[in-house]
C-alpha cells in the first residue's frame, strides 16, 4: 500500500507541477529535440507511476524484484490472502484494475492511433501523387495549387508536397529552405514523437502534464525542423518563407501532415533571425540524465522494497 501510495503521488505531483516547470524553461527553445525527449519521458513517466501504483496494490512490492515464478505464486497467494481479509479483495481487484486499464488503454490506442494514422498518411500521399507530378530536382510532389503551402506526410511512402502557388510565391533559395525543413521531419522521424505524444493524451487526457506535452511537442518539432534546415540554409531565407506560407487566409496542412507554415509562425521566424546560444555540452549531458532518470523512476520506486529485501535476504530464495 505504501508503494502504491508513493507512485500515486509522484503521478500526481508530476502531472499537475511538470506543465508550469517545462512551460517556465528557457532552454526549450534552444534544445527542442531534448525538449522533446524530456516531455515525452515525464509524460510517459506519470502512465508508467499509475499503472505501477495498481500492480503493486495487487501484488507485494518485494517479489516484483523475483522472478516470473515468484510473481506468479504471490499472485495466487495474494488472492487467497485478500479474500481471506476484509477488504483485502476491493484493494486487490482494484489495483488488478488499475494497472489492467492504464495498459490496455495504451496499447489500444497505440494501435488505433499508428493504424489509422497509416492509412491516412498512405491514402494522402497516394492521393496527391496521382493529382500531381514528382519533381525530382525539388524532391517532391507538386500539386497545382493557387495557395502556397508545403508540407509532408510519413508512413510507407514518405512524401514532401508543394503546391504551384508555393512555388510561384517563394523565391528558389525561399523554397530550398522550406523542403530543407520538410525533409528534416522525415528524417527526424517527427510523425512518430507527435503521436507518443497524443497516445499519452488519450491515456490520461485529465492529467495537465499530458494535455501540454501533446501541444508542446507539435511546436517542439517545428522548432527542430527549422533548426535542422538552418543548418543547411541561410536561415533568413526560411524566415521569409514563413512570412508567406503563414499570411492570413492560409489553409492548414491535411490532418496527417507536418507544414513549414504551421504552428506559431511569428515564434519562429523571430527565434531564426535571432538564434539563442545552443546550450553546452555540460547542460545536455543533465538534461539527458534528467530524461533517463523520469523513466527510471517509477520502475525504481516500484522495486525499491524488492532492493531492501534483496539486500537483508528476505526475498524467496534467497
Amino acid at each position: 500500500m505504501t508503494v502504491a501510495a508513493v507512485l500515486a503521488a509522484y503521478a500526481a505531483g508530476l502531472g499537475i507541477v511538470g506543465p508550469g516547470m517545462l512551460g517556465r524553461a528557457g532552454w526549450t527553445e534552444r534544445a527542442p529535440l531534448l525538449a522533446i525527449v524530456v516531455y515525452l519521458a515525464a509524460g510517459w513517466s506519470v502512465i508508467a507511476a499509475v499503472g505501477l501504483a495498481g500492480l503493486t496494490l495487487a501484488v507485494h512490492a518485494t517479489v516484483l524484484g523475483g522472478g516470473l515464478s515468484d510473481l506468479i505464486g504471490a499472485c495466487v497467494h495474494r488472492l487467497r490472502a485478500a479474500y481471506g481479509t476484509p477488504g483485502g479483495a476491493a484493494v486487490a481487484g482494484l489495483g488488478l484494475t488499475l494497472a489492467g486499464a492504464v495498459a490496455a488503454r495504451a496499447a489500444l490506442t497505440a494501435a488505433a492511433c499508428f493504424r489509422a494514422a497509416g492509412r491516412q498518411a498512405l491514402r494522402h500521399a497516394q492521393t496527391a501523387r496521382l493529382a500531381g507530378r514528382p519533381e525530382p530536382a525539388l524532391g517532391a510532389v507538386l500539386v497545382e495549387h493557387a495557395q502556397p503551402a508545403a508540407y509532408c506526410v510519413a508512413g510507407r511512402q514518405p512524401t514532401v508536397i508543394v503546391t504551384a502557388g508555393a512555388v510561384r510565391a517563394l523565391d528558389p533559395g525561399q523554397l530550398d529552405a522550406v523542403l530543407a525543413h520538410e525533409r528534416a521531419h522525415l528524417a527526424g522521424r517527427h510523425h512518430r514523437l507527435l503521436a507518443l505524444a497524443r497516445i499519452g493524451r488519450e491515456v490520461l487526457p485529465f492529467v495537465p502534464l499530458m494535455r501540454d506535452a501533446d501541444q508542446q511537442v507539435a511546436r517542439l518539432v517545428e522548432l527542430h525542423a527549422d533548426d535542422a534546415a538552418a543548418r543547411a540554409r541561410d536561415p533568413r531565407l526560411l524566415a521569409t518563407a514563413l512570412v508567406v506560407l503563414a499570411a492570413p487566409g492560409r489553409p492548414g496542412s491535411p490532418a496527417p501532415a507536418l507544414a513549414a507554415g504551421a504552428t506559431d509562425s511569428v515564434q519562429r521566424i523571430r527565434r531564426l533571425l535571432g538564434p539563442g546560444e545552443p546550450l553546452g555540452r555540460a547542460r545536455r549531458r543533465l538534461l539527458r540524465a534528467t530524461a533517463a532518470a523520469l523513466a527510471l523512476t517509477p520502475v525504481l520506486l516500484a522495486l525499491t522494497p524488492a532492493v531492501v529485501a534483496l539486500a537483508l535476504g528476505k526475498l524467496p530464495g534467497t
